[in-house]
């Protein structure tokens, strides 16, 4: 009896078989199935978020075959397949924990953390690049407050780096103003750079207060999920409708909710 992960594979590959495969799967590339792989990321955080093992497992495995379907289309243009990325992935992890694997020591979850980003610099030490920037490594696709915080990690441990995060915070501020000078007589696209600036300084100053960015906005939608939700069940339990409350009334009933 084959291994799930082989049965796995022969499901792909039987997908992807020219005149007896899906037609659908057929037509796919990198590219088309790009956006469900980054869906399927995106599910698995809100499985966990919600902590929903059962929608875990089932989230996890659509992620794996996401995994398997990239390296079926890479195999059949020779590049590499699906157990070439997992001979890739368990020498990597071998290779960024020394501390287990080898002689180094860590003590602490910090400690890891800088052999961690030393095995990385190692790693990229024995690859031919021609980009030598401080920021290179940086996926572009990342969420943009993700990406943020990633780039300004890397600019910090540059030397790029405000000293403290009173600093930082004075930047922001500094940047709130100049947005609503262009708010008051700038154009639309200068008023959207100021913005981006503002969620930028913002980004930085989590970072540096020990707080992700990324995750502070996941659980402040989540949070304006649940309270909207509220609204909108207290509306239905009273028989009224949403859109006919006032302001003033709208308001109470959101601060019920909180």
């Amino acid at each position: 009896m084959p291994h799930p992960a082989e049965k796995l594979k022969q499901v792909m590959k039987a997908l992807r078989t020219p005149e007896t495969g899906c037609p659908w799967d057929l037509e796919q590339d990198f590219t088309t199935i790009l956006p469900h792989t980054l869906e399927e990321a995106y599910e698995v955080a809100d499985a966990i978020e919600q902590n929903d093992m059962a929608a875990l497992k089932d989230e996890l495995g659509d992620l794996l075959f996401q995994v398997i379907y990239h390296s079926q289309m890479a195999e059949e243009k020779g590049e590499f397949t699906f157990d070439d990325v997992v001979v890739a992935v368990t020498n990597k992890m071998i290779s960024r924990h020394p501390h287990v694997f080898g002689d180094a020591t860590a003590n602490s979850a910090d400690d890891v953390n800088e052999i961690w980003e030393q095995q990385k610099d190692k790693e990229k030490g024995h690859k031919k690049t021609n980009d030598t920037s401080a920021l290179s490594g940086i996926a572009r696709a990342l969420p943009a407050l993700l990406q943020a915080q990633k780039l300004q990690k890397k600019a910090a441990k540059a030397g790029f780096e405000w000293r403290t995060p009173e600093a930082a915070f004075d930047k922001y501020c500094e940047e709130l103003e100049e947005f609503r000078q262009a708010e008051q007589s700038g154009t639309k696209p200068q008023q959207e750079d100021e913005l981006g600036d503002i969620l930028f300084c913002l980004v930085n100053y989590a970072r540096m207060c020990g707080i992700n960015a990324e995750e502070a906005m996941r659980k402040a939608n989540n949070k304006f999920i649940k309270r909207f939700n509220g609204m909108e069940k207290e509306c239905c339990d009273r028989d009224i409708a949403f859109n006919t409350l006032s302001d003033e009334e709208m308001l109470a009933c959101w601060k019920r909710q909180k």
